[in-house]
């Protein structure tokens, strides 16, 4: 039996352990069970005495983790397998998205007033820029214990003006930094604009900029699950992706792999959102936006609620990108639009179908798509403004395709 600690900021709330057979078990803290302040570490991890065994743990505590290529990568410094989700988490679980962390049985609780840092100079962001391919989430460095979930190369970083530092011990993180794939070029200029988009538009997205490391273009997301004081401290806020809550491990975050529908997170939304008619509406203004922008790509794992106390709302939007600019990649929707399985194939009609089956006004979907759709088409321009300092080319695409379909959109209403 092999044992983690769960933490939630400093307090501990439970442990996660792997029995025998290799599976994962989880069990509160008879204290946190009994403290006025504890809360749900997910939402179907109720607070209980108890054992969560198996495909009841495993769905929020392998969502932590990174996915795909940078798994394997992963796996590999280590030498572990990359499919034991424990052994991982035991390795790179102690800065992660949200506010958990998990720690081994002989490691000191986390000291949320730590703030030590180390201050990136140019050649050294540019070693680390270059090494993140081969060594995703600078796993295996020494003082570095960092998990976030996705297939992409990315980093958490504390940025201060201009300047960039890696948190060390239990620093919290300020922002992400994921440089351009070399599979995608032009996806920092796509997603920067998008975003910006996306907030021009009146949506809650989180907060995007580029930069360029030695010629390689990167882009700076601010976590939306960091709040910084006045004093310059920086509290975690805690947070699950829609995979996680409604207990989806993450190789099912595809509808077409046995993942969430659309009706799915919209029931979510209802059942757990502390304000469920603003975010359902948040959530139709984000599936109708990424319809717009021609992403393809937007899977229950790109969908958070955010936990701020006793508060659980629609988390801001991320990971937004026209995945038509690369015209090789699949038009397949991640969660299909009143059955309608291509994002070039929805008519209105698909959407009338989508809001009989979440049990959603149909006016109230129609009149956003139109308003959206108007403000795109008048904003857009500022945005491809702003990715052009990156890639004029692939702003220009971008821009073409979503004024294109947002101008379908309107006349199809």
């Amino acid at each position: 039996m092999r044992r983690l600690h769960v933490y939630l900021n400093s307090k501990e709330v439970g442990e996660l352990d792997q029995n025998d057979g290799g599976l994962m078990e989880f069990r509160y803290k008879p204290e946190w069970l009994q403290s006025p302040d504890a809360q749900q570490l997910s939402r179907l991890l109720q607070l209980q005495s108890g054992v969560f065994r198996g495909n009841k743990a495993r769905p929020f505590f392998a969502g932590i983790l990174p996915e795909e290529g940078p798994r394997r990568q992963i796996a590999s410094i280590f030498g572990i397998s990359e499919r034991n989700d424990f052994a991982m988490l035991e390795r790179i679980g102690g800065e992660c998205a949200g506010a958990v962390s998990l720690l081994p049985e002989d490691a000191p609780p986390p000291d949320i007033s730590e703030t030590r840092l180390h201050e990136l100079n140019e050649k050294e962001l540019q070693e680390i820029i270059k090494e993140l391919p081969r060594r995703p989430l600078l796993a295996g460095k020494e003082g570095m214990r960092l998990s976030l979930a996705g297939a992409q190369d990315k980093l958490p970083v504390v940025m201060r003006g201009s300047k960039i530092f890696l948190p060390l011990g239990n620093t919290p993180s300020t922002h992400i930094i994921k440089p351009e794939p070399d599979r995608f070029p032009g996806l920092v200029a796509n997603e920067v604009l998008c975003m910006d988009l996306a907030k021009s538009a009146g949506l809650n997205a989180a907060v995007a900029e580029s930069r360029t490391v030695d010629a390689k273009p990167c882009i700076i997301v601010q976590r939306y699950d960091r709040i910084t004081s006045n004093d310059g401290s920086v509290m975690r806020l805690h947070q699950e992706d829609f995979c996680q809550a409604l207990g989806f491990p993450p190789e099912r975050k595809y509808q077409q792999e046995g993942g969430p529908l659309i009706r799915d997170c919209i029931a979510l939304l209802r059942d757990w959102s502390t304000t469920p008619v603003l975010d359902i509406r948040e959530f139709v203004d984000g599936m109708i936006f990424n319809v717009l922008i021609g992403n393809a790509d937007a899977h229950g794992k790109n969908y958070s609620m955010l936990y701020n106390g006793s508060e659980r709302r629609l988390a801001p939007f991320y990971d937004l990108v026209c995945t038509l600019a690369w015209p090789e990649l699949s038009k397949t929707l991640s969660m299909k639009i009143g059955k309608c399985g291509s994002i070039n194939a929805i008519t209105p009609a698909h959407w009338q179908k989508m809001a009989q089956e979440t049990q959603l006004g149909w006016p109230m979907i129609r009149n956003r798509m139109a308003e959206l759709a108007k403000i795109m088409l008048a904003k857009i321009h500022d945005a491809r403004v702003k990715s052009e300092v990156i890639d004029r080319t692939m702003a220009g695409r971008v821009a073409a395709i979503i004024s294109e379909r947002a101008a379908v959109m309107l006349q199809s209403l």
